[in-house]
C-alpha cells in the first residue's frame, strides 16, 4: 500500500509539473528553419524540438552577401492533449542568420539521437576558413546538461583543427594536423593528444555559451577552449 501511495504522488507531481507549461504558439514575425522529433526523457514519447529565425536583429551591419542578421531560436515542446507545451527554449547556442563570411552557405542541424539533442553548426569566417561545431545534450537530473563538444577549424590548404570532449567520461582530443598548397613551405608537425580532465560538474544547456569555457591543457601552454 505504502508503494501505492509513492506511485500516485509521482503521478501528480509529474501532471502538475506538465500543467505548468505554458502552450505554445509562434511567436509573430518567426520563421521555421529547422524540426525534429524524438524521445529525450525516456517516457516512451516524442519531444518536438522547432529552430526559427526570431525578427530580432542580432546587429546593424549586413554581412558581404548584403542580407540582415538575425537572432535564432530553438524550443523544445512536449506533447499535451490540449496542444504543445514549451518543456525548454534556447537562444544562447545558436549563431545568428547572418553568421559568417558567406551566410547562405551555413548549415545547421538539430536532431535527437540515443535520447539526446545533437546540434550542429557551421559556417565560413572568412573565404577560406570553415567553422564546425557539434553539441549535444542529454536530460538528467531535471535539467539539459552539455554531453559533447565537438570543435573543427579549417584552413582550404594550411591546416585542420578538431578539439572534441566527452564530458561523461571527461575524455579530451586534440587533433591538428598542418599542409601546405605551397611545396616550398615549411609546415608544422602535426599534433595528436588524449587525455582525461576531471571536470567539477556538468554544464546546464542554458549555462552554456561557445567559447565562454575553458581549461589549461597537461602538457601545453596553452587553453582549451570550448
Amino acid at each position: 500500500m505504502k508503494h501505492f501511495f509513492s506511485f500516485l504522488f509521482v503521478l501528480s507531481v509529474s501532471g502538475l509539473s506538465a500543467q505548468n507549461l505554458k502552450a505554445f504558439s509562434v511567436p509573430k514575425g518567426y520563421i521555421q528553419i529547422a524540426e525534429t522529433k524524438g524521445d529525450l526523457d525516456k517516457d516512451g514519447k516524442d519531444e518536438v524540438v522547432f529552430v526559427f529565425n526570431t525578427n530580432i536583429k542580432a546587429s546593424d551591419t549586413q554581412n558581404p552577401e548584403g542580407t540582415s542578421d538575425y537572432k535564432r531560436i530553438f524550443y523544445i515542446l512536449k506533447k499535451e492533449n490540449s496542444g504543445l507545451k514549451v518543456w525548454k527554449e534556447n537562444s544562447n547556442i545558436l549563431f545568428s542568420s547572418g553568421t559568417g563570411f558567406y551566410p547562405s552557405d551555413n548549415t545547421l542541424e538539430v536532431n535527437i539521437k540515443n535520447n539526446s539533442l545533437h546540434i550542429g553548426q557551421s559556417f565560413f569566417t572568412n573565404s577560406r576558413h570553415t567553422q564546425q561545431y557539434k553539441h549535444i545534450f542529454r536530460f538528467q537530473n531535471g535539467d539539459f546538461y552539455l554531453i559533447g563538444s565537438h570543435d573543427h577549424f579549417q584552413d582550404t590548404c594550411d591546416f585542420s583543427f578538431t578539439n572534441e570532449i566527452n564530458f561523461s567520461t571527461g575524455k579530451v582530443i586534440i587533433d591538428r594536423k598542418y599542409s601546405s598548397c605551397d611545396d616550398e613551405t615549411k609546415v608544422p608537425e602535426n599534433l595528436h593528444k588524449e587525455f582525461t580532465y576531471k571536470f567539477p560538474a556538468l554544464i546546464k544547456m542554458n549555462d552554456f555559451f561557445i567559447g565562454d569555457h575553458n581549461f589549461k591543457i597537461p602538457g601545453l601552454k596553452e587553453d582549451f577552449v570550448f
